[in-house]
């Protein structure tokens, strides 16, 4: 499940042992331009006991390859060896109007920031000339000749810890199936996942490393067991609002990754009439102008029958891992779906 970025930090660790209590595996932890991920994720890892802590995500353009290296290490440290590292190159919104770094080459630096991680979890010298990254950094990219290729002092307690690549574009997918162990795309349609991702996912598998293992294929979801109509419809309100959200707002006009995603999902006029509204202030419009199919597509709102559907309906597309955000409208019935959901999954 994801983890909101607001909430009182020591009812948030209490709640999340009960949802570890009733089988949730893994905790992300986002990061766009609010409070940091690392913090949270340090409490988390004093607060929990089986579950997996992962940065959903830390982008590739405020934190050097060697902090993210650090951090992640740091993390695995303290958590007892249950990291996982969310990257990812976020948007130039964010990169350039809150960081103030210029938006380049987004693959090929998230690609480089891994390959040095990777290296630092195995106690090697740092030592990387890269088209984005030089260590030590050489004169001629503006060194003083000084630097040295440093080892980290600690020992991690992993040299393989799991990074995940939150991506859309079908190079990001390529990308993610042939390098790294996990991939999270921010939205994921089943029904028409395959002819959307699949020619990227298996371009990517066929050069994978066997050593990686299987890829982790991470898909967000919405989860409400519902008993009324009424309950339906709050849930399903609520998945229309942060859809919303993203295909609406998280971009400028012609450069919004999630609007480009969900046109290619099969719904182009709409999501250009959602995020028209959106940029025009038409906020609630915007909301009521997601398609149904889209909405309940993505979510695994319903009776139990319903959610189990929907459950198989993302196996069956490859997914191994449902990142399920609760809309649930309190905490004990949110926990309550995920007691169910548990069951239903087998």
């Amino acid at each position: 499940m994801p983890l909101s970025y607001s909430g009182g930090f020591k009812e948030t660790a209490i709640r999340i042992r009960e949802y570890e209590a009733v089988g949730v595996d893994v905790l992300f932890v986002p990061e766009a331009y609010s409070y940091d991920a690392v913090s949270m994720l340090g409490y988390l890892a004093a607060s929990t006991e089986r579950i997996t802590i992962a940065s959903s995500i830390l982008n590739v353009y405020s934190r050097t390859p060697a902090l993210i290296a650090m951090t992640a290490a740091g993390l695995d440290y303290v958590s007892e060896g249950r990291f996982m590292l969310g990257i990812g190159a976020s948007g130039p919104q964010v990169v350039e109007g809150f960081h103030g770094v210029p938006y380049r080459a987004p693959l090929g630096r998230t690609l480089e920031v891994t390959q040095i991680c990777r290296m630092l979890w195995r106690r090697e010298a740092l030592q990387h000339d890269g088209e984005h990254f030089q260590l030590p950094l050489g004169p001629q990219r503006g060194g003083s000749g000084l630097g040295k290729p440093l080892k980290i002092i600690n020992k991690p307690v992993r040299e393989r810890i799991p990074v995940m690549l939150g991506g859309i574009g079908d190079r990001a997918v390529a990308m993610a199936a042939e390098h790294f162990e996990a991939w999270q795309p921010m939205f994921f349609l089943p029904e028409v996942a395959d002819p959307v991702f699949g020619p990227h996912l298996r371009k990517g598998n066929a050069r994978r490393d066997p050593n990686l293992g299987p890829l982790d294929v991470i898909a967000q979801s919405y989860l409400a067991v519902v008993e009324t109509q009424e309950e339906e419809n709050a849930a399903l309100r609520q998945v229309r609002e942060h859809l919303a959200l993203y295909v609406g707002g998280m971009g400028a006009r012609g450069k919004n990754f999630y609007t480009t995603l969900v046109s290619r999902f099969g719904f182009a006029d709409e999501a250009s009439h959602v995020q028209e509204l959106y940029l025009a202030g038409r906020r609630e419009e915007a909301v009521d102008a997601v398609p149904e199919a889209l909405v309940r597509g993505l979510s695994l709102i319903g009776n139990p029958e319903r959610v189990g559907e929907r459950i198989h309906a993302f196996s069956r597309a490859g997914v191994t891992t449902l990142n399920l955000r609760p809309v649930a409208p309190d905490h004990t019935r949110q926990v309550h779906d995920f007691a169910i959901v548990r069951k239903l999954a087998g």
